[in-house]
């Protein structure tokens, strides 16, 4: 948890960095407080978040210009450039030869002459994308979570590794990490305002996700690309794609990550339980073990007409918190400041280090946060107690050979459908997230 300080520490931290060393890339190395100097910004996956992290982007004081996107279909890529050409106008200037389409697309894109990449397309294709955007040396913002199984957190922490080597930035969507409220609540934790962290609870409990029907000329490529929530190998299922800022919180807490996990966990609603539409869990229930033996309980839910929470708890030897803002207990306290909401934030807070040329790096807790979820994942799948370093060197590939995938391959076997129509759905008891 090194690399997890809080954004008033970073800054401090990040700026006697800068000093020393030769920052890489053309903005880091050239830009200054006056925000004169262009950032040329690339968008891989233009769907919900990737619209809205790129519009984020443009809010922001820096001198910033949109100038290649990248989808897997026509549609979703000449949606943005066109929504958010008429939003921003000036700061997006997208040729029509800079629109690139298809599942590698990405590298036409981070080919372009550009200094920030964002990626935001479904986790199972991101571990790849970001890979070649650290190969090529372009700063990076990559939403949440990082990669849908082990082997694909194993190769974001490889790039990782690699960015730093490069001093590039890696800033990642778990935005609550940027928001002052979580930010000084977890601090007084650390400081001691509720005694030792005895045990934890955090929820994402809500009513459901979108569906998008099939089409009648869609490959089965083409309708699990664009349905991919409801499928393992593209999102990682709830816990992963959702839960995991919650998820995020309790190791941000601890300043640690879970040594082993135990979970349960099925499907009554999701789609009517109809196994021909999808593939995903819609509750979960974890008991997460750290180190010194202290537990986190997590609960993750997509039904209808039951009890709905986003939230955290941390409970003490001497209190209770709210990371969200609250103390209770023997140091009593309420955060009271402003805390402007985190998508927002985390994209002033990337885009103003690269104008002062400071790098952060976020890649490392973006891949272990992930991997938290994907534990979490495997115990309720398999009904097992499953260890975290097992799972990370062993797990299931969910998509063997995915870098050769086009819009016309075959689906991976995690999710080939039988000849009724029907996806594999892990049965607890008999799943092995080991195969």
């Amino acid at each position: 948890m090194q690399n997890t300080p809080s954004r008033r520490n970073f800054l401090k931290q990040s700026s006697a960095a800068a000093a020393g060393i030769a920052v890489a890339g053309s903005v880091a190395r050239t830009a200054h407080a006056a925000g004169s100097d262009e950032i040329k910004v690339v968008l891989i996956g233009c769907g919900g978040r990737g619209n809205g992290a790129t519009d984020n982007i443009m809010n922001t004081k820096g001198n910033v210009k949109l100038v290649a996107v990248a989808d897997a279909f026509q549609n979703k890529a000449d949606y943005t450039v066109s929504s958010l050409g008429k939003k921003h106008k000036e700061k997006v200037a997208v040729d029509p030869d800079k629109i690139f389409v298809g599942l590698d697309a990405y590298k036409n894109a981070i080919d372009v002459d550009c200094d920030l990449v964002v990626i935001a397309t479904p986790p199972g294709f991101k571990p790849q994308q970001f890979e070649y955007a650290v190969n090529k040396g372009k700063h990076i913002f990559m939403e949440k979570p990082v990669a849908s199984d082990a082997p694909g957190v194993r190769r974001v922490l490889a790039a990782v590794e690699e960015s730093k080597k490069k001093d590039l930035m890696v800033g990642i969507g778990l935005q609550r990490r940027h928001e002052p409220r979580y930010i000084e609540t977890i601090k007084r934790i650390h400081d001691g305002a509720i005694g030792d962290v005895i045990a934890q609870r955090v929820y994402w409990n809500g009513g459901g996700i979108w569906y998008r029907n099939r089409n009648a000329d869609q490959t089965e490529m083409a309708f699990q690309t664009n349905n991919w929530y409801h499928f393992n190998w593209l999102s990682g299922d709830q816990i992963c794609e959702q839960h995991i800022h919650n998820l995020d919180v309790g190791c941000w807490v601890k300043d640690a990550y879970p040594v082993e996990c135990n979970g349960m966990g099925g499907r009554e609603q999701r789609e009517g339980g109809d196994p021909t539409k999808s593939q995903i869990f819609d509750h979960t229930f974890c008991e997460y073990t750290f180190a010194d033996g202290t537990k986190m309980f997590s609960q993750g839910r997509h039904v209808k007409g039951a009890w709905n929470n986003v939230s955290e708890f941390a409970h003490g030897s001497k209190g209770t918190a709210n990371p969200s803002g609250s103390i209770e207990g023997a140091n009593p306290w309420k955060f009271s400041g402003k805390s402007p909401g985190g998508h927002q934030q985390e994209q002033h807070d990337l885009i103003e280090a690269l104008m002062r040329g400071e790098i952060y790096n976020e890649g490392e807790y973006g891949a272990k946060s992930t991997f938290t979820a994907i534990l979490g994942r495997e115990a309720c799948y398999s009904a097992k107690v499953i260890k975290w370093d097992d799972l990370l060197e062993k797990g299931r590939d969910l998509a063997p050979g995915i870098d050769s995938y086009t819009i016309d391959s075959d689906v991976p076997p995690s999710a080939r459908p039988d000849e009724e129509g029907r996806y594999p759905i892990p049965t607890p008891g008999s799943y092995n997230p080991f195969a």
